[in-house]
């Protein structure tokens, strides 16, 4: 019999998919929208960062929400309010009402990955911890890179409004076999064997094995300028999305306006990047397990973060001096490659120094990340360009890794954070 667990990360892993298909059409949609609406490049970059910025203040809320009120309401709830919006959206018709459905869209879609991380804490022991965060944030890339050519095809058949519609229905079908299956703790699902549970309870100590032992460890709270942990993960995860978020937003339309390229073309390229992301988050899952479960608990989430920021600031730095299509999309891949592989260790982390208040933590380190994506989106519009294009954004998402690299070498996972309420 398959644990339930495993079915769990599937589930999870799906609704990461659906989570950044439903963001990245927007992207995807960008000509047939700005051309029906009358929007410049510039108005355009605010509904970008409209869903970034309702996606980032709502972080902590949704986090503490997934705390208090379980997995089950809180998933269920948020995939239902951001297909609403999803459906919404084709219901806009100026600038002002497209920022108001895409700011809410975004405060819908908040809660969707600290939720899943106290889903994590509560059913996943701690040594398969980093992998699973891979596979689900693989499957957000997944997602977004499907997004691309696909969505492309489907406004080509149905229309951009229409295609919003279909997918708020998607997202109607998976809240409803969620709220069927999942249950908050793994003893109150039926289904479950006895020894899988047995396993779980057994393992999912806050952060460590059961034979490490929790001694002299010093305790952080939330809020407190003391929380030196929480700040460093808030200001490498800024430049992590920074890097990331570009992938999201930008990158189809550069890609298909630099080098000329047809709808599905530039679709087809603008998804290698974001499956290399697919391949980093999964690769970075498995390094964090093993070298955790070799005994370097720290090193596990400092080695694969801080060799992910290495090579995100490479990437982006290279990709600016490419003159073909080819070039400058092998070098972002490499990029987003390396800043997806700060995604599980980051996660990882912060259930590490939240235990029962993941949810609190990692959404607060979200909502840092997702500032930063808003800036992305804005950044990329508003930055000076050159005869060699948008060099300065490049340059300014290598620098932030740089900082994200000093971020993590100063990070300790043995302090813990008690938190308040």
């Amino acid at each position: 019999m398959i644990p339930k667990r495993f079915i769990l990360v599937a589930g999870t892993f799906l609704l990461s998919l659906l989570l950044y298909v439903d963001r990245t059409c927007i992207s995807t949609a960008k000509d047939a929208v700005t051309r029906d609406l009358g929007l410049s490049n510039e108005q355009w970059s605010w509904v970008l960062a409209s869903f970034a910025f309702g996606y980032a203040l709502f972080q902590t809320p949704g986090g503490a929400l997934a705390d208090r009120l379980g997995g089950r309401v809180v998933l269920t709830a948020v995939v239902t309010v951001w297909s609403i919006f999803t459906g919404l959206t084709a219901a806009a018709w100026n600038l002002g009402s497209l920022l108001v459905v895409r700011f809410l869209f975004g405060v819908g879609e908040a809660g969707a990955f600290p939720g899943m991380a106290r889903v994590v804490y509560s059913w996943i022991p701690v040594q398969e911890r980093g992998l699973v965060k891979g596979i689900n944030f693989s499957g957000s890339r997944i997602g977004a890179a499907l997004a691309m050519p696909g969505i492309a095809w489907l406004i080509q058949q149905l229309g951009w409004k229409q295609s919003f519609v279909v997918l708020m229905v998607v997202g109607f079908a998976w809240a409803l076999v969620w709220w069927l299956w999942f249950r908050d703790e793994p003893a109150e699902h039926r289904g479950i064997a006895k020894a899988e549970l047995d396993y779980i309870l057994a393992h999912r100590q806050e952060g460590r094995l059961p034979s490490r032992p929790e001694t002299s460890e010093r305790t952080w709270r939330l809020g407190s300028r003391r929380s030196l942990n929480l700040w460093l993960m808030m200001v490498q995860y800024f430049g992590s999305n920074f890097t990331f978020f570009f992938s999201l937003t930008w990158l189809y339309p550069y890609v298909k306006s630099k080098y000329h390229l047809a709808a599905v073309d530039a679709g087809l390229y603008a998804m290698l990047p974001l499956l290399g992301g697919a391949v980093g988050n999964i690769f970075s899952g498995w390094l964090v397990d093993a070298l955790y479960r070799s005994g370097r608990s720290s090193l596990s989430r400092k080695l694969p973060a801080i060799a992910g920021f290495a090579l995100a600031a490479l990437g982006m730095l290279m990709s600016v001096e490419q003159v073909s299509v080819g070039g400058a999309v092998f070098w972002l891949t490499v990029a987003i490659f390396g800043a997806d592989m700060t995604l599980s260790p980051s996660w990882s982390f912060c259930i590490d120094i939240g235990g029962r208040h993941a949810g609190a933590v990692s959404g607060t380190m979200n909502m840092a990340g997702n500032l930063g994506a808003a800036i992305t989106a804005l950044a990329f519009a508003y930055l000076p360009e050159t005869s060699r294009g948008n060099v300065a954004f490049f340059y300014t998402a290598a620098a932030l890794s740089g900082v994200a690299v000093v971020c993590w070498l100063l990070a300790n996972s043995a302090r813990k954070m008690e938190v308040t309420t």
